[in-house]
């Protein structure tokens, strides 16, 4: 049962303003009904949401950034032309809405202020929120721009974002002169929080790219400071204003899946859990909530409960299917990572059938999931692996004219069918798992391990003997002997788990397909030399694979997360701190 709170759900007028042709809206009123827009949404009622934005979005900027965000969220989820184009429709509405509230500088002061980049003085409340609202539009739109598969788009949608961020840094030093001042209005926590979480935002995402990409970053006055950023948003989430739930949806997928899909796996589940606590409370059953819960439990270890929730999940509401999708994707892992392969193929499966994402991807996670199985129960189920191995080529996306790294990974593995003579993969569930950096979460269940290390060692031993072996023969055994490395790493086992890795990085002059198995590898022997605490040798690998391979495939995704290591090893953080070029 909902709480019965002085601003109840229940009690929001859906019909919007009694005179919506009406121009004005004073901005603390316009700010309490996108709460209460902000409310619905959060409890599940999308629709109601946007019913209760939508008469004011042209008049109201608060209302043209909540209505437009809702929009943006949808396209996102489920990548349909129609919403897409809905989405940036109502973006460039929105940003004309914004910009009529900004303040109307002279030639000479707008020249002055972009030349030194130095915020317009004598701002309005209004004014100062209109300069956030337009900033945060701005962002989205360049997001939305990246999804336009041509060099112009991409052009358009790095000068928006450079466009947005210095916005951002404008209203950050406007939040600073006016932080001491007394008498503030009471729509400036608003305003504070929507800085925090801007400037936050940047910075930690910033932050996550290679050294030598963020010092040209940092050059074209950026800033990608971590701690900057987690501090901002932290304080963000803390101010209770309208903006601080995107502070908190920030950090959650920052905590709960950029490091682990980008980096080492390390994850910080405390604060993630005292982020979603008054939240629980407040909407118990609401869907954004119970999936991170569901996440939550999933990087825990605890695969029972985060299976539940996710179901749970999947209940609470019926609006937003694509939520739904989000689920069956976590499901299929919880269940890939107890080798339950009958049920994630059934996840699988309905990922295939229902979304839009990347069909590449979930048709090359079904018939690897498939391949796991007794060829009888493959058969019971009806299905052709190798038919759908198949499809995964003719399935693939682009954006920004440039091809997904992970369709392009499945694509090439998944070639080896469309010969005449058909070279089945080896553990293809297991090695996808890995891309993803599954077992960083598997390893927190050291029985679960043990089992996946069984199925591993049982192939290492069918490879052995194969009476026929083909062309992808060594690198099948190559690939075999990383995920044993792991596995071994996971459980403690590090003079064994050497062995392996040193095998794998031996045998580069002879592997022909799988170009990324020695710098991963190599990869994986620094987190190795790292956990024995030989942090110089680790450093010493993980430092020379940026300079010693090219041209593999899925190379950004490891340099991310060589640079998450790096970066949590103590001594070579100090000395990139002291080599930082100033923001």
């Amino acid at each position: 049962m909902e709480a019965k709170t002085e601003h109840s759900l229940k009690q929001v007028d859906l019909s919007g303003p009694q005179d919506p042709e009406s121009p004005q809206m004073d901005l603390e009123t316009a700010l309490q009904e996108c709460s209460s827009a902000l409310d619905l949404f959060l409890n599940n009622r999308f629709s109601d949401a946007l019913a209760l934005l939508k008469p004011w979005k042209d008049q109201s900027m608060c209302h043209a950034m909540g209505y437009s965000s809702i929009l943006v969220m949808q396209a996102g989820m489920t990548f349909d032309p129609k919403d897409m184009d809905a989405a940036m429709t109502s973006l460039k509405e929105s940003l004309q809405t914004c910009a009529r509230f900004r303040k109307k500088a002279g030639i000479v002061e707008t020249i002055t202020n972009f030349w030194y980049q130095q915020p317009a003085d004598n701002l309005t409340e209004e004014e100062m929120h209109a300069e956030l609202c337009y900033a945060v539009v701005l962002l989205q739109k360049a997001a939305l721009t990246f999804l336009d598969e041509s060099i112009i788009g991409f052009i358009k949608g790095g000068m928006r974002i450079r466009n947005s961020y210095q916005i951002f840094k404008n209203c950050q030093s406007m939040a600073n002169i006016t932080k001491n001042m007394e008498n503030q209005e009471s729509t400036h926590v608003h305003f504070r929080g929507g800085v925090n979480m801007g400037i936050g935002s940047f910075n930690l995402m910033l932050s996550l790219l290679p050294s030598r990409v963020l010092r040209l970053m940092e050059f074209l006055g950026f800033s990608g400071d971590r701690e900057v950023g987690l501090s901002e948003l932290r304080e963000g989430a803390a101010s209770n204003g309208l903006y601080s739930i995107l502070s908190i949806l920030t950090l959650l997928m920052f905590h709960l899946y950029i490091t682990v899909i980008l980096g080492t796996g390390e994850v910080n589940l405390t604060e993630s859990e005292a982020l979603l606590e008054p939240y629980i409370a407040k909407f118990p059953n609401g869907a954004l909530f119970v999936f991170y819960i569901a996440r939550i439990a999933l990087l825990k270890g605890n695969f029972t409960f985060a299976q539940e929730k996710f179901l749970a999940c999947i209940a609470a509401q019926d609006e937003w299917r694509q939520i739904h999708h989000l689920c069956y994707w976590e499901l299929m892992w919880s269940y890939s990572f107890e080798q339950n392969w009958r049920e994630a193929y059934r996840y699988a499966d309905l990922l295939c059938k229902k979304s839009k994402w990347s069909q590449a991807v979930f048709v090359f996670q079904k018939a690897a999931i498939l391949s796991m199985l007794p060829e009888e129960e493959v058969k019971t189920i009806g299905e052709n692996v190798g038919d759908l191995f198949r499809q995964v080529e003719g399935l693939r996306l682009r954006f920004a004219g440039k091809s997904i790294p992970t369709e392009k990974f499945a694509a090439k593995k998944a070639q080896r069918y469309s010969s005449p003579n058909p070279v089945q993969l080896v553990v293809p569930a297991l090695e996808i798992m890995y891309v993803w950096n599954g077992f960083t979460i598997v390893g927190k269940r050291p029985q679960l391990t043990e089992n996946i290390l069984a199925t591993i060692e049982k192939a290492e031993e069918q490879l052995r003997f194969d009476p026929n072996p083909s062309e992808y023969h060594l690198d099948d055994q190559c690939v075999v002997q990383m995920l044993k490395g792991i596995c071994l790493r996971q459980l403690g086992r590090l003079v064994q788990a050497e062995l392996c890795f040193t095998h794998v990085i031996s045998s580069e002059h002879y592997i022909k397909h799988d170009n990324y198995l020695v710098p991963f590898t190599t990869y994986e022997l620094g987190l190795l030399y790292k956990q024995k605490g030989d942090t110089d040798k680790a450093i010493t690998l993980l430092e020379n694979i940026k300079t010693s391979y090219k041209d593999y495939s899925m190379e950004s995704r490891l340099h991310f997360r060589i640079h998450a290591a790096l970066n949590t090893i103590g001594s070579y953080t100090n000395k990139a701190r002291l080599s930082r070029t100033p923001a």
